[in-house]
């Protein structure tokens, strides 16, 4: 899905969902619009994407010989 966004540079663009989250941290963009109108970033609520590591044991990694 694409998303209607502004600029800092008071472009309109069109960009994936997926590349919002990045250009909102890297201040790229001041605006992006929803279906319930835009979004103006650091006035308006947003969610934050949350970056927590895995810390459990990989279970797709071959078990060693006497373990488990």
């Amino acid at each position: 899905m694409l998303i209607r966004v502004i600029r800092n540079d008071n472009r309109y663009d069109m960009v994936k969902e997926y590349q919002l989250d990045d250009m909102i941290e890297r201040g790229e963009i001041v605006k992006f619009q929803r279906s319930s109108g835009w979004v103006i970033i650091g006035e308006d609520p947003i969610r934050k994407r949350q970056r927590m590591p895995y810390s459990a044991q990989d279970r797709r990694l071959p078990m060693e010989k006497g373990t488990a």
